[in-house]
């Protein structure tokens, strides 16, 4: 039998705030705290097949974070779809659900100082063209920006 590996400083802070939201009754931070458990551990759960990519890695705290991205990015792409059929209530649910998620990557995620500091030095070394720029940004900045984000900041350093 596998022996059972540590949680990483997110999933502890998940595991409380579910304790905290269960004593308060928040329903709605309860429900989209426990959808993001559950996607960490179906991640895990998905490497132990032998035909997944990633069979027998060891989940890391990056994989963590990419998966709440992940959640987060299902709710943003939601968001209009709902609006756009008509069913207010549902967007504004996938909004709060948003906001609860967006607290978690905020703590990992990069301040816009450090991320103006990699993309001068970047755009230093490899000139003012944004087709050279931007896919060096982003795999430097993987996991802790947001992509629009840092296309952003990209653009306006090579313009």
């Amino acid at each position: 039998m596998a022996a059972a590996r540590q949680d990483f400083a997110i999933e502890i802070q998940l595991k409380q705030d579910m304790k905290e939201a269960m004593r308060s009754r928040d329903q709605l931070r309860l429900d989209t705290i426990r959808m993001a458990l559950g996607a960490i551990h179906n991640l895990e759960v998905a490497r132990t097949d032998a035909k997944n990519a990633d069979y027998n890695k060891p989940l890391t705290e990056q994989d963590c974070v990419t998966v709440l991205e992940q959640e987060a990015k299902k709710r943003k792409q939601a968001i209009p779809l709902y609006k756009q059929g008509g069913r207010d209530e549902l967007a504004d649910r996938e909004q709060r659900e948003l906001d609860i998620l967006q607290s978690y990557l905020q703590a990992s995620q990069m301040s816009d100082e450090d991320l103006q500091a990699i993309i001068q030095r970047l755009v230093a070394e490899n000139g003012k063209e944004f087709r050279r720029v931007m896919p060096l940004a982003a795999k430097e900045t993987k996991g802790r920006a947001d992509g629009a984000r840092v296309q952003r900041f990209v653009k306006e350093a090579v313009q």
